[in-house]
Order: C-alpha cells, then sequence, then structure tokens
C-alpha cells in the first residue's frame, strides 16, 4: 500500500468497508422478509429491485462522477446507502422496504464506478491498485457474513443498523480525508459522453469479449453451490465454496499481478478467461469421473478465483484507457451496466440447463470461459486492443 498515494489507500480499506457492511446484511435479507410474512413473489420482487436499481443506473452513476467529480459520488453513494439500510432495520410494510431497495441499489451505482475511476486516475500503477483493491474487496467479503451471522443471533434490526453504521461512518472519513479530484472540463453535454464511448467499437468489442467473465463469477452462487450440496449432501460445503476463493484471493492476489505484469494486457486477459472456464471441467467429469466429495467442486471454485485473478486487474487498468480524459466513470459504468445485463441473462440460460442437465451446465460454462478468451486474444492478435500501448507507456 505505501507504493500508493493517501487517496488511494483510504479507498482500498473504503472497499474492505463496503464490502462488510454490504455482506453482513443482504445474504440474510431473503429470512428477515420471509419472517415478516411476505410472499416468495414478494421477497423476490423486494430482492430483484435492489438489483435492478444498481445495475440499471450505474450509467448514471459513471455520468456523475465524470461531471461532479468522483469524491462527491463517492461520499454520496455511502450516505445513501447507510439511509437504505437504515430503512431496512426501521420498515415492515412493502413500500418502505421497496424504497429501501432503490436506494442500496442506488448507493451502488454511484459509488462503485466513481470508486474505480478515482483509482485509475490516481494510480500510476493501476494493476497493482486493482489488485489490492479486489482482495480488500475479498476480505470484506468473508468478515461482512460472518459479523452479520453473529448479529443476528440478536436480531435482523440491530445487523441492519450495524451496517448502516459502517457506511456512515465510511461518509464522514471520506468527505473528512478523501481529497478532493475535480472534474475534468466538460464542453458536450451528457448524452454526448454516452454517444462518445457506446460508439466506441473498440471499447464495445473489449467489453462484449469479457461479458463471460461475470457470467461464470456469478456461478458461484449458483451452480456450485448446487454441485457442492450434490456432491457432498452438506450444507457447510457451499461456504467452503466461499472460503476458498477468499483465501486464494487474499494469499495470490497481489503476487499474481506482480508476475504477469510483463505481459501484454489482452494476453493475461485471455488466461485468465480461460482458466476460469477450465476449471468447470471438474464438475462436469464429477458426474462420470472417480471422484468423490466435495473435491471436484473445490477444484472448480479454486480455478475460477485464480482465473479472475489473472483477469480482474488488467480488465479495470484497460477500461478507462478507452476513452479520453474525464470519461472514466462513464466507461466504467457502461462496462458495468453491459456486465450485468450479461450476468442476469447468463444466470437465466445457465439455470435453465441446469434444471435439464448438470454436466452439460458445467461444460456450457467452460465454453463460454474459452469462447470469451479467444475472443479476447483475437481482439489482441488483430490490434484493437491499442491501449495496452497506453498502459505500457
Amino acid at each position: 500500500m505505501r507504493r500508493f498515494p493517501w487517496s488511494v489507500r483510504l479507498l482500498l480499506v473504503n472497499q474492505f468497508g463496503v464490502n462488510t457492511g454490504f455482506y453482513l446484511l443482504i445474504p440474510y435479507l431473503a429470512t428477515h422478509l420471509g419472517d415478516l410474512g411476505l410472499s416468495v413473489a414478494a421477497i423476490g420482487t423486494v430482492l430483484g429491485v435492489r438489483t435492478l436499481s444498481q445495475q440499471g443506473l450505474f450509467l448514471f452513476g459513471g455520468s456523475a462522477s465524470d461531471r461532479l467529480g468522483p469524491r462527491r459520488v463517492i461520499v454520496a453513494g455511502c450516505a445513501v446507502r447507510a439511509v437504505g439500510f437504515g430503512l431496512f432495520a426501521a420498515g415492515e410494510s412493502v413500500a418502505v422496504l421497496l424504497a429501501a431497495s432503490v436506494l442500496s441499489g442506488l448507493a451502488g451505482a454511484l459509488f462503485n464506478p466513481a470508486v474505480r475511476a478515482y483509482i485509475a486516475e490516481e494510480s500510476e500503477d493501476r494493476a497493482g491498485a486493482f489488485a489490492l483493491f479486489n482482495a480488500y474487496g475479498q476480505a470484506g467479503a468473508l468478515a461482512g457474513p460472518l459479523l452479520g451471522g453473529l448479529l443476528m443471533l440478536w436480531d435482523f434490526r440491530i445487523a441492519a443498523l450495524v451496517a448502516a453504521g459502517i457506511f456512515a461512518a465510511l461518509t464522514v472519513a471520506q468527505a473528512v480525508v478523501l481529497p478532493d479530484r475535480p472534474a475534468a472540463p466538460h464542453q458536450g453535454t451528457v448524452l454526448d459522453d454516452w454517444r462518445e464511448c457506446l460508439t466506441d467499437r473498440r471499447f464495445l468489442a473489449f467489453t462484449g469479449a469479457l461479458t463471460g467473465m461475470f457470467v461464470l463469477q456469478n456461478q458461484l452462487y449458483l451452480v456450485l453451490p448446487l454441485e457442492a450440496r450434490r456432491l457432498s449432501g452438506s450444507a457447510f460445503a457451499v461456504a467452503a465454496l466461499f472460503l476458498v476463493s477468499t483465501i486464494a484471493t487474499l494469499l495470490f492476489q497481489v503476487r499474481i499481478t506482480r508476475a504477469l505484469d510483463r505481459f501484454a494486457r489482452g494476453r493475461a486477459i485471455a488466461l485468465g478467461l480461460a482458466v476460469m472456464g477450465l476449471g468447470f471441467v471438474a464438475t462436469a467429469v464429477s458426474h462420470v469421473g472417480p471422484l468423490g466429495g466435495i473435491t471436484p467442486v473445490l477444484v472448480t471454485a479454486l480455478l475460477l478465483s485464480v482465473g479472475v485473478m489473472i483477469a480482474h486487474p488488467f480488465v479495470y487498468e484497460l477500461i478507462p484507457a478507452f476513452g479520453r480524459t474525464g470519461l472514466a466513470g462513464t466507461y466504467f459504468g457502461v462496462f458495468y451496466l453491459v456486465s450485468g445485463l450479461a450476468a442476469a441473462l447468463g444466470n437465466a440460460a445457465i439455470g435453465w440447463v441446469f434444471g435439464r442437465s448438470a454436466p452439460v451446465a458445467s461444460l456450457l460454462c467452460a465454453g463460454i470461459g474459452l469462447g470469451c478468451a479467444a475472443a479476447v486474444a483475437w481482439l489482441h492478435r488483430r490490434g484493437v486492443l491499442t491501449v495496452e500501448r497506453e498502459v505500457a507507456r
């Protein structure tokens, strides 16, 4: 961390706090809504509204970061989430719960692109900064559920208030300590910024090739838990998946990024996607092979994590390099919007296939990873990722 300015260090710690507060509450939200007497349809609506409000507003959050400056948007996003989580503690009516979901999702749409845009602009070593960013986020994703589980022994509302308190503390810390980074001058309108980004063929091709990365990451919540239960017959196997993923990231993320720093970015990203895809071969083979217990699915989880560790920092390093100065937030916003839609559609398709044939679903995941790896490698060979040279300089 000492290699980075204080602003980046603060945002790394901020990411730990954001994920701790988020995972402290959200994994237990569906159970709480059921305890309130909501139907399954109503629970799905409340949870879906949160996801939709976040994914659908990423572009607006990115543009706000570019126009207002990332610091203001980061502070506003944390404040909004503090209010949203506070409403979860106070409300029992569907209207209040929906309002809490909308605010919680809006908060993520605000600070996610802004934080990444700020780090990209402040860091000379973008890949190294995003490697640490990923590690801090994983640490928070581990600490959050553990803390939430302890607080749930008392009451859901206590957990919601603690989560809201974490975001309130982050709001104050960033308002006081995070240096302001003025927004770059803009001559056109927000629509002009969107048009410039959405007509950038190189960026759109890169984004399209990367959609599989988010589809496969989401299988940590769909295919892998289902396979873990099938292979082990134990609910604790699901917890083991997340433990393997988190520990691997904390131990190896920075080391892997440093080891691959001299690689061409396109090749490194293609390698990461290929590793992610190949990991699912283990779960596919487990249906016909001699492997027993939870071993195959843990192998898949480990390789999935390794692939993410290889690709993620370099993906985030390249995204702002496609656009001109002052559009990093917009580019991150579009990337997250497309990736979120792809993940939703991919989950639906893979879930449908899994219901008919689990081995075919795993092979489909492997094919997605290898196909996207081939697409990125092709873009690299064709010189489409010319921004790699800018990053290298």
